[in-house]
């Protein structure tokens, strides 16, 4: 085995964070692992923060090439190379936002290091709980993930492994039967090289069946880091911008109204998503808005009219 260990200085505060839901990502002590696997091999990451500006990745596998890789790809899941300086400098007195982004400078989107897992889980939280889709996927990297037995840490399933699933086996794992034969699908086409889910092009995903708008924007976000990506279709943000535009804290907005919200946040769209949902549930955000500082597209349903034209 070949261990290899990079130090990374952050160019803007940093906080490790904790594991991840599903599993994968693990605190062992003071230090986060992860296993994966790259060209076949398994290459297991350990990092921690032993000071505020720096930050220690090391990789063990059985060649150089595979444990850099490793580590590049965990610097992309923690986004510790990530400069946030320009959406501090833009958005730090933002009226909804800006206290929760002076409070935690650090925040960041948390990835996942293969986009392939992003839209694996996208696919499982489509339409339901976060918590029961996350025991699904549990139950998904227990059944189909590689498992090393010296750690007894598991790898994500690879899209060959739920290619050869039949639908009532996924159905088993509690996934409705749509988003069986949607998960399904999409693996076997990412195992045929007909679909690549770190493209940003992402006509060939769109066009599949049970794939909407939500699971692409997912993906973006949190498989390729696309900061300008904002999944407007999430609960959480029709909840949340509902109640902002409205003051009713039972209102809902819709897909589009939510998409004109986050205009405002140009190419961080993305982030400020992150920070808006961490603010609200730390009570950081205004109850209502003014009608003023967030724009909102004429003749939907919490704004005014659109002009109609004069008779000649």
């Amino acid at each position: 085995m070949v261990e290899i260990r990079e130090e990374v200085r952050p160019p803007w505060p940093f906080r490790l964070g904790g594991g991840s839901m599903d599993g994968l990502l693990r605190r062992r002590g003071a230090a986060l692992q992860r296993l994966m696997r790259i060209g076949g091999d398994p290459v297991l990451v350990g990092i921690v923060q032993p000071a505020p500006d720096r930050v220690l990745f090391a990789a063990r596998a059985r060649s150089e090439a595979a444990a850099r890789a490793g580590i590049t790809r965990m610097r992309f899941a923690t986004s510790v190379d990530d400069d946030l300086r320009p959406f501090w400098d833009r958005f730090r007195g933002d009226p909804v936002i800006g206290r929760g982004v002076r409070l935690d400078r650090g925040l960041r989107v948390r990835r996942q290091p293969d986009p392939w897992e992003t839209l694996l889980a996208a696919i499982t939280e489509q339409l339901i709980e976060l918590e029961r889709a996350k025991v699904i996927q549990r139950r998904l990297i227990g059944a189909f993930g590689y498992r090393c037995r010296r750690t007894g840490m598991r790898d994500a399933p690879e899209p060959a492994a739920i290619a050869v699933q039949a639908p009532a086996r996924l159905v088993a794992f509690d996934l409705a039967p749509k988003r069986a034969l949607a998960l399904r699908r999409v693996a076997e086409a990412v195992a045929a090289g007909r679909l690549d889910p770190g493209s940003h092009d992402q006509r060939r995903l769109r066009s599949m069946r049970e794939i909407g708008p939500w699971t692409c924007e997912m993906v973006a976000l949190h498989g390729q880091g696309r900061y300008d990506i904002v999944p407007a279709g999430d609960l959480g943000f029709l909840k949340i911008v509902g109640r902002l535009v409205t003051g009713n804290p039972r209102a809902r907005a819709d897909e589009a109204e939510v998409r004109g919200f986050f205009e405002r946040y140009g190419e961080w769209k993305g982030l400020a998503g992150v920070h808006l949902m961490h603010a609200a549930g730390r009570g950081l955000i205004p109850a209502r808005l003014s009608p003023g500082p967030v724009p909102r597209p004429a003749g939907t349903r919490w704004s005014a009219a659109p002009a109609r034209p004069r008779a000649a």
